[in-house]
């Protein structure tokens, strides 16, 4: 009998311990925005805990941190945001918590569009909204995930998979937007939005993004400029006109009154939409504008 109990005692053991021996404390992480939040979770899977700052359908152009921010951004073990100039507040912040810890910039190594405009703040004249073309997207990826394993060398397994496994559903997406783009005759690839955030879609998947407003949300187009996107609308017959989600639409409206036409929908440039949106995550995210882009392009 004794032998018996003994023998349950050990062949139980092992089973007890599974669970204590696989729990992984996650790796804390703050991402600037929810795009790069979005990224972070697909490499990190179980092993992060993510914390965006300016989440969906927030403005990350005139986010204006919280004290607990600034909290969090101190004590991650890894920060994440996109350089280019896009998050200036951050700077401000990463100086005033006392940041210590690996700050992984997501556009390192991406070849910057020029602005032609340099007054809306971004540094040197760079466009920063480079996730909008899914090749840059992917090279965010691969910088986050061996950041990621740089922070948590004993994950660096999970990571690789994990990023092999995103980068061929971007490979598939980018494949996907240019096929159905391709649909759209050359003429008619004209869109107007409400400010000028899809630079780096228009060069990769020639199509020509015209907007009332520049490169940041925080300036206003002048009535000169809305005067001329007016009667480029009514040359050219461009129907493909859309708000963006986190852009005041007034301007937007007036030009559709104006010009005649009507706005075809919402389209996501710098912020995912909430979960229960269109856009929860990046790859959602183009499959939701394609949609929209395409049908309105061709009128």
């Amino acid at each position: 009998m004794y032998r018996r109990n003994l023998l349950a005692a050990a062949l139980a053991l092992p089973a007890l311990a599974r669970p204590v021996l696989a729990q992984v404390v996650p790796l804390p992480v703050v991402a600037s925005f929810s795009i790069l939040g979005d990224m972070v979770r697909q490499l990190g899977g179980s092993r992060v805990a993510v914390r965006v700052l300016a989440g969906p359908d927030v403005d990350a152009h005139t986010f204006q941190p919280r004290p607990a921010d600034a909290a969090a951004v101190r004590d991650a073990a890894l920060v994440v945001r996109n350089g280019l100039g896009f998050e200036p507040w951050l700077d401000r912040m990463l100086r005033s918590a006392g940041r210590k810890g690996p700050v992984a910039v997501a556009s390192t190594g991406i070849r910057p569009r020029a602005m032609a405009d340099e007054g809306h703040g971004h540094a040197h004249g760079q466009d920063p909204h480079a996730w909008q073309d899914l090749a840059n997207g992917r090279s965010y990826a691969r910088t986050i995930a061996a950041a990621l394993a740089a922070a948590d060398p004993a994950g660096a397994g999970h990571y690789r998979d994990r990023a092999g496994a995103y980068d061929a559903r971007l490979a598939a997406l980018d494949a996907w937007v240019r096929e159905r783009i391709a649909t759209v005759p050359e003429a008619r690839r004209k869109v107007v939005t409400s400010h000028d955030a899809f630079g780096y879609f228009a060069a990769a998947y020639g199509v020509e993004f015209l907007a009332p407003q520049g490169i940041s949300t925080e300036s206003e187009p002048s009535a000169a400029q809305v005067g001329r996107l007016v009667r480029l609308l009514k040359q050219q017959n461009i129907s493909a006109l859309f708000l963006e989600n986190m852009a005041n639409p007034a301007t937007l409206q007036r030009l559709a009154a104006e010009a005649g036409v009507t706005v075809q929908g919402r389209l996501y440039a710098d912020a995912l939409s909430p979960p229960d949106g269109p856009a929860p995550d990046y790859e959602a995210m183009f499959r939701h504008n394609v949609g929209l882009l395409v049908p309105a392009m061709a009128g």
